[in-house]
């Protein structure tokens, strides 16, 4: 444990930012307010010197030491601290993206990512990005690969302009590279980015913060950065990090100064883009010294290119650090509050949506996160919780630990809750029968597979033994699904072709002759249009069944039976894309470079498994569906994506999270 802050304590580059304060005295650092290093000041004329003495960590700091600080939202505090090179380390979620849309945004800055996983590098210079992020695709190309020259006409000049006007080629100044130490070496940023997962063993396992490969990442810089260079952390981590980092700074170059700040990210997966482009607020947590200012107010500037200085917040460093950690544990709070309430909701005959909605309409509450469905996943929200509550024991805060703790229990519950409701409607009974899933990821317009709730569920539907498990996702790779699940593998095998979960990339052949359909990521592509609200016959125009009667029942259900083949829908056209660049911009894209023959990507698109041939908006006939799939057709919303009346008009039976079964 820390005895006291960094910035509460001391400030160690201070004697270097004042040539007159210094003196050659050697005093220990813990005798003397004023000692910087291994040298001391002589206090200022009208200090109060009671005032300036240590403070406990967290206590605000005297007015008269705050005073003689630059503003970090003054563009020149940055006066001296050029950033002409910065290293982003990590190529994963956080920093590919976030080092595109400052490379995008400052042209004149080099900004570096580098990753020792060569195959995602690869993947990052090529034409198949390693992740899918709506609009990353032309951000990524303008800036990694530069902008051809762009004539712009008379008519898009200024008033009065009589001639056409050329901007130059823009210059690539996105790189990727595996070369770590190289590029840290010439860095004047550092922005740390790697993933920090929840420890799987030893010390709080299940819900402490693994910090192996963040600490790898400080001690690469520690060792390798020049001085003076500033440290950034991107990644989700615990409160007071930045004191461990400049521990090990100061552990491996004693006495060179790295300025630390805290900027966490707040990027949604699926809307990460434009999150960047357009972010409500951009937090910098620094430390109370001048150099921390004034490293600050170079990350300001940076931001600033694009970001209105008004959404730029400077706080205190460990508030920066937990203030990530407490904005998802409080969004992640409003989704088991309302799943709680979904319970209720299916006991007492009320609907959850008509609840969300006017509980919603309180400016007070808004209606944000409060649609009922199987819960939060991901890679963030589960993890930041496990973290908080395992930083409220350490502090001695078990009641603290104990409210945090029941917000995933509450998320655990409810996906629970929905597997067991899909074995009761089939009769308490998998055997020989088939189940499929529609969507794996944890939310839509992404295609993470970590932490998704249809894992829990598949967990104990497999306990019952079923046939077979269908899964369709549209962006999902197969790999990544079949990798997710083998956490499931213990006494026997769990995908094709020994296990029953099978991934399949046509949805309609995972509906085919299925006994329940299970709709778990809220894709766009599974809702339900008006064009497809007015009821299907399950037979031929020529023949006309209501379905009221025993022998309409068992003359449908004859019918079924001898179907021996099933029409598939043609094949949609691609949705076109969307660029999150002005016109001007997406005029100067360059061609992208061809693949090499020996594409793996490129292989993958050919059999129409690829991220290329994936159209995610083109809604699913579910009209066809109710012709391939047995009756009595169970539907089971899971996301609350299904519109009750047209699934029933269409001969469904839909069961969905907050809200009585009608049967």
């Amino acid at each position: 444990m820390m005895e006291h802050a960094p910035s509460l304590t001391r400030s160690d580059d201070s004697a270097r930012e004042s040539d007159s304060n210094s003196t050659g005295a050697h005093t220990p650092f813990d005798r003397s307010p004023f000692a910087y290093g291994q040298t001391y000041t002589i206090p200022p004329p009208g200090m109060d010197i009671i005032a300036a003495l240590p403070q406990r960590v967290g206590t605000p700091q005297p007015s008269q030491f705050r005073a003689v600080l630059p503003d970090i939202m003054d563009p020149e505090t940055a006066a001296n601290v050029h950033i002409r090179t910065v290293c982003c380390i990590g190529a994963g979620y956080v920093g590919g993206p976030t080092a595109a849309v400052i490379a995008l945004h400052n042209p004149h800055i080099r900004v570096i990512v580098v990753d020792r996983d060569q195959k995602r590098i690869d993947a990052w210079r090529g034409r198949h990005l390693p992740i899918h992020e709506p609009g990353l695709e032309d951000v990524v190309r303008l800036a990694r690969d530069g902008g051809a020259e762009w004539y712009r006409s008379k008519s898009e000049n200024e008033p009065g302009s009589t001639s056409d006007e050329v901007e130059a080629a823009r210059q690539p100044n996105l790189f990727f590279s595996t070369a770590c130490v190289e590029t840290i070496k010439e860095a004047d940023m550092c922005l740390i980015s790697v993933n920090t997962p929840t420890k799987k063993r030893g010390v709080g396992a299940g819900r402490a913060t693994d910090m192996a490969a963040f600490e790898g990442a400080c001690r690469d810089v520690a060792m390798n950065a020049k001085p003076g260079c500033v440290l950034v952390e991107k990644s989700t981590v615990p409160c007071k990090t930045g004191q461990l980092m400049k521990d090990i700074m100061e552990a491996h170059r004693p006495g060179v100064v790295f300025p630390v700040l805290s900027n966490p990210e707040f990027l949604s997966e699926g809307t990460a883009v434009r999150d960047l482009m357009q972010p409500d607020r951009v937090v910098i947590g620094c430390e109370s010294t001048i150099s921390g200012h004034r490293a600050a107010a170079a990350l300001a500037n940076l931001y600033a290119a694009w970001v209105p200085r008004e959404r730029i917040a400077p706080i205190n460093i460990w508030s920066s650090e937990l203030c990530k950690l407490a904005a998802n544990a409080m969004l992640a709070q409003r989704i088991s509050s309302i799943n709680s309430i979904s319970a209720i909701c299916e006991r007492t005959g009320a609907d959850v949506g008509e609840i969300a909605k006017s509980v919603g309409m309180d400016p007070r509450i808004g209606p944000q996160f409060l649609k009922a469905g199987l819960g939060f996943g991901g890679s963030c929200f589960r993890k930041d919780i496990a973290s908080l509550t395992y930083l409220s024991e350490s502090l001695g805060l078990p009641e603290v630990a104990a409210y945090w703790q029941q917000v995933l229990t509450m998320n655990d519950f409810q996906r629970d809750r929905f597997a067991r409701n899909v074995i009761a409607t089939l009769n308490n009974s998998l055997r020989g029968k088939k189940i499929t899933i529609l969507g794996y990821a944890f939310k839509k317009n992404t295609g993470d597979a970590r932490e998704s709730p249809a894992l829990d569920v598949i967990r104990i539907l497999l306990e019952e033994g079923p046939k077979s498990i269908a899964i369709f996702d549209p962006l999902c790779s197969e790999s990544d699904i079949q990798r997710e699940l083998s956490v499931l593998e213990q006494d026997f095998a769990v995908c094709t072709p020994a296990g029953p979960v099978e991934v399949l990339s046509d949805p309609y052949a995972a509906c085919a002759d299925s006994n329940a359909i299970l709709v778990l990521t809220d894709w766009d592509m599974f809702k339900v249009t008006p064009q497809q609200t007015a009821p299907t016959k399950l037979l031929s125009p020529a023949e006309s069944y209501d379905g009221t009667t025993p022998s309409d029942i068992l003359r449908i259900t004859s019918n079924f039976d001898q179907q021996t083949s099933i029409t598939k829908p043609p094949t949609p056209p691609r949705t076109p894309k969307m660029s999150p660049l002005p016109a001007n911009l997406q005029r100067r894209l360059l061609p992208e470079p061809a693949c090499p023959p020996e594409c793996a990507e490129c292989q993958t698109s050919l059999t129409g498994h690829g991220q290329n041939d994936k159209d995610i908006l083109t809604p699913l006939v579910w009209a066809d569906i109710s012709k391939i799939i047995r009756e009595p057709r169970l539907v089971f919303d899971g996301r609350g994506v299904l519109d009750p009346r047209a699934m029933v008009g269409m001969g469904f039976r839909l069961e969905t999270l907050g809200r009585a079964s009608l049967y």
